[in-house]
């Protein structure tokens, strides 16, 4: 494998890592439900599109017809889920604030 495509593929793949740990930081740490949401849609979303994103580079090493079309369907999977992630954790949202969830609030001392 070339050391351009290695280096690529270690980026991705260090930068997906990066945002699902930052993720799952976040996703600890915020207070209530709906803080959570918001590392939980966009940090997996940003992670998985780096991860898959390296790996259909990776898949590309020897170029063939079969890694071509394995690397578009990796690629395709990643819009799907760019698309229906957002949409996801919005509609669990959606579905907190129906069912009479509140936000958390900072309580005053005093």
């Amino acid at each position: 494998m070339s050391l351009i495509i290695t280096i690529l593929v270690v980026f991705f793949l260090g930068s997906g890592l990066v945002f699902f740990s930052a993720g799952a930081v976040g996703i600890i740490r915020m207070p209530d439900f709906y803080s959570r949401m918001h590392p939980a849609g966009k940090l997996d979303t940003l992670g998985i599109m780096a991860m898959v994103l390296g790996l259909a580079i990776y898949n590309l090493e020897h170029f063939s017809l079969t890694s071509l079309l394995l690397s578009l369907k990796m690629l395709l999977i990643v819009f799907f889920v760019f698309l229906s992630s957002p949409t996801a954790t919005h509609s669990i949202v959606d579905a907190g604030i129906r069912a009479g969830l509140r936000p958390w609030t900072r309580e005053k001392k005093g």
